[in-house]
């Protein structure tokens, strides 16, 4: 009997001056991780090896300039060499353009990798907005940067974290609650419910079952808090379950994980999500990035520069989201 290959996951390093190295290198070397998925490091060669002398990671690195050289015969791990810094000088633990730019780099070349077919997933560590912001460059999270960089609109793209058996997904994510009003209509819920099922399919969920939260307390009442989930909510449900998907509510966003039996939920705004998701799953929650053409997670936590190069990291929420991509 042949052998069945693992997939590729790309791990994009993320803020070189936080513990996305230290979190990619360890999870790279974990059982949890070389027994479901083959791993490839995306970052610069004297950022891997500062950080694994600082943190103390008896790792063997092999690095190459693309996937396809890739020797898979060697037990080391592997890695794509990317010049991150040239001249410039790497400092870690701080807040600096060069460390922001050098975290999107890494980003892009993991989802341009994914792009071409070369892995079969992204699971990105933590960055740096400010660093990145430093940097000149546009970021309001993971969904959005997956958006630009795969050619779509950046509200097209969604955020769902997970935990646990849950899977969160969100209708709108890093705007005001106003203009989260103003995002929040009939096609673009339609949009997320469609993009939380295509996704729950392609990580092997035959036929999901999805409920949706409302937007108002209590999910309104029937009309007594606000008329959004009879006239934006309610009808994009409809519409799709007339597509043949298997999706419910709206139910009052407080209630929402009482329910069980579903594979997602839906909620409306960012703290209907986020708080029962840091509450619950506190380290350990991956943020899948869906609605695009590439499979795509990341860890919800920062990059906890006050700890970066002490060796204490610990990588439970990079297998995490690994293991939810391909496990």
């Amino acid at each position: 009997m042949t052998k069945a290959v693992l997939p590729i996951v790309a791990l994009s390093s993320g803020d070189p001056a936080g513990i996305g190295p230290e979190l990619c290198m360890k999870a790279a070397l974990s059982s949890d991780v070389t027994s479901i998925c083959r791993p490839i490091i995306y970052s610069d060669p004297l950022v891997l090896a500062y950080h694994a002398e600082a943190c103390g990671i008896d790792i063997q690195l092999d690095g190459y300039k693309t996937v396809a050289d890739i020797d898979w015969s060697s037990s080391k791990v592997k890695f794509i060499e990317l010049d991150l810094f040239s001249a410039k000088k790497f400092s870690i633990g701080k807040i600096n353009r060069e460390n922001g730019r050098a975290s999107v780099e890494c980003g892009a070349a993991a989802i341009q990798a994914a792009i071409d077919g070369y892995v079969e997933a992204v699971v990105a560590a933590p960055q740096t907005e400010k660093s990145i912001h430093l940097a000149g460059i546009e970021f309001d999270g993971y969904p959005s940067f997956v958006a630009s960089q795969t050619g779509l609109e950046p509200d097209d793209v969604y955020l769902m974290v997970c935990f646990d058996n849950y899977r969160i997904a969100h209708c709108t994510l890093h705007s005001s609650v106003r203009r989260s009003l103003q995002l929040i209509t009939k096609g673009r819920v339609c949009h997320v419910i469609g993009a939380v099922n295509e996704t729950l399919v392609r990580i092997g969920i035959d036929s999901p079952r999805i409920l949706v939260a409302g937007l108002n307390p209590h999910a309104s009442e029937g009309g007594l808090f606000g008329s959004e989930e009879r006239d934006i909510i309610e009808p994009a449900i409809a519409l799709k379950k007339l597509e043949g998907i298997n999706v419910e509510g709206p139910i009052a966003a407080d209630l929402l994980l009482h329910e069980e039996g579903y594979d997602a939920f839906i909620v409306m705004l960012h703290d209907q999500g986020h708080i029962p998701a840091k509450l619950l799953g506190k380290h350990r929650t991956a943020g899948l990035s869906i609605g695009s053409p590439i499979l795509f997670s990341s860890v919800a936590h920062g990059s906890a520069l006050d700890i970066a190069g002490k060796g204490i990291a610990e990588p439970t929420a990079v297998v995490e989201a690994i293991r939810r991509l391909v496990g």
